[in-house]
This record gives structure tokens, sequence and C-alpha cells, in this order.
């Protein structure tokens, strides 16, 4: 299962909520994106969710 690797973010499950009312299952997926980052001087590929990465950018600002 796809997961942010700093949040922990990852898939959440729910209902389609018909106008008839009737409930049928869905899933909510996270928004992940593959970044290239930079920890101590090396340049890694994660998966990140686009919440923790508009927060990095901010930090680095």
């Amino acid at each position: 299962m796809k997961v942010c690797e700093i949040c922990g973010k990852g898939r959440v499950f729910g209902c389609n909520v018909s106008h008839s009312m009737r409930h049928t299952n869905r899933s909510f997926g996270a928004n992940l994106q593959k970044v290239e980052v930079e920890i101590d001087g090396k340049k890694t590929k994660k998966l990140l969710c686009t919440n923790c990465i508009k927060t990095m950018k901010k930090e680095t600002k």
C-alpha cells in the first residue's frame, strides 16, 4: 500500500452516498508524488504527499 514516507498518510475508506441515500464502499487515495529530496547533502527519491511537499518548501525559504 502506498503511504507518505514522512507523515504516513495513505488510503482512507468511506462511502458513496447516492440521492436515494444508498451507501456503497469507496476509497479516498492520498495525493502522493515522487519527489527528489536532499537529505544530509545526498539526493534521494521519496514518495511524499503534497501537504508534506508544501511544508518542506516553506521551511527552506
